[in-house]
């Protein structure tokens, strides 16, 4: 991994392995609203177990690279770069934690009508994250091809964004109680806001890409 900053072998390592954990977080985040959904519940909770390992190891790794960086020579104005761009990466994976534990604890009652449209738009706000993933991977390594996968995050945003406000409107649409209405909003759109916390990551990885071009 050729990094384009200044950076060493274990530096590289760690942030390859940060990312290749939220890459897989995203896919088993989707996997889990499936189970859900299909109430295979022993296999969601399972998932969320892996999603909260998977959220420790990536503090745990973001801290041992933010110790490294103010310890050694990295100039500050690369070091501050490398450190926004984890934390705020990092934001993305306790939003997608913190969203499957409250399905555990509430144990909302979806109905099926609405699973379609309820995967689609886990499917599109998880796309965006994958997407996001290939951009970070781009600032260390390709900083040309930044800004394709930017591109993608954006455009997997707006279509959890579209998924998500059919969805929101199929729920009350719905003769069921307004207190479940309520309640199901709320998980639509902390699902469609995973999409928000990746573009608000590449939107700020865009700027750092010019500054690092100039």
């Amino acid at each position: 991994m050729a990094l384009v900053l200044k950076t060493t072998k274990f530096v590289e390592a760690q942030i390859d392995t940060f990312l290749d954990i939220v890459s897989d977080s995203a896919l088993i985040f989707r996997f889990a609203v499936d189970d859900y959904l299909q109430e295979r519940t022993s296999q969601f909770e399972e998932r969320l177990n892996l999603i909260r390992e998977n959220e420790k190891k990536v503090d745990d790794l973001r801290i041992a690279v933010e110790r490294y960086l103010y310890e050694r020579t990295l100039i500050p104005e690369n070091r501050g770069d490398v450190l926004a761009i984890l934390e705020n990466t990092d934001e993305v994976m306790d939003h997608m934690k913190d969203t499957l534990m409250q399905f555990s604890i509430e144990n909302p009652e979806i109905p099926s009508v609405l699973d379609d449209l309820w995967l689609q738009t886990t499917t599109a706000s998880t796309a965006a994250v994958e997407q996001l993933v290939f951009a970070v991977r781009s600032f260390f390594r390709d900083l040309s091809q930044v800004n394709n996968f930017i591109h993608k995050v954006y455009f997997f945003e707006r279509e959890a964004d579209q998924l998500g406000e059919k969805l929101r409107r199929q729920i009350f649409s719905l003769d069921i109680d307004l207190a479940l209405k309520s309640q199901l909003r709320w998980f639509a759109i902390h699902i469609e806001q995973i999409s928000d916390y990746a573009q608000a990551v590449c939107d700020r990885l865009a700027i750092y890409t010019i500054k690092r071009q100039l």
